[in-house]
């Protein structure tokens, strides 16, 4: 009886099955590297504003203190954003007619908060508080990045967990490590 396959027909299903295996290992490993990317999470990603609000010009150029706009952020989880009155505090002055400040003076004579997009995002079960890192000695760079350079305001580290837990390693003898996880977990 003569053979059905011929001897290239076992090379040829060698090789198709190694490439469906390779292709089979590739897809889960995209599937589990993907979401850890920077890409991914949009870091060094400008976001649009209702503002085009430049930390640049008010940190860097201007001299202002983070804590001038972010009032909370040392004695409150959240950093907070500023009320339209603080914008308004230099913006009543300078820049009044400014088309790219209408909808600052717009939330003002509304009294409506101005609806800025969150660029700093962490998972819901995540609970971080500023307070206790600013009170701790952790600057607002280690975890922002150097704002003052940004023209654009744009998410400059993964804020994975990971990212945390390196962070918290580095300063275990500096006596900056967090021993309570239900701090920062819900």
């Amino acid at each position: 009886m003569p053979a059905i396959f011929t001897p290239s027909a076992n090379l040829a299903a060698a090789v198709t099955l190694l490439a469906i295996a390779t292709i089979g290992l590739g897809a889960v490993a995209w599937w589990w590297a993907w979401p850890r990317t920077d890409y991914a999470r949009h870091v060094r990603w400008p976001l649009s504003q209702p503002v085009p609000f430049s930390h640049q010009h008010h940190v860097a150029g201007l001299g202002l203190d983070c804590r001038f706009c972010h009032a909370t952020v040392e004695v409150s989880a959240n950093a907070g954003l500023p009320p339209t009155s603080t914008c308004m505090t230099c913006h009543s002055q300078v820049w009044t007619n400014a088309a790219a400040l209408e909808p600052v003076r717009r939330s003002l004579a509304n009294n409506t908060p101005i609806a800025w997009h969150r660029v700093t995002d962490l998972p819901d079960y995540v609970y971080f508080n500023h307070s206790i890192h600013i009170a701790k000695g952790v600057g607002c760079p280690s975890c922002h990045g150097e704002i003052e350079r940004m023209p654009l305001t744009y998410k400059a580290k993964s804020l994975t967990m990971q990212f945390c837990l390196d962070c918290h390693r580095a300063y275990r003898g500096a006596n900056r490590r967090l021993t309570d996880c239900s701090i920062c977990h819900r």
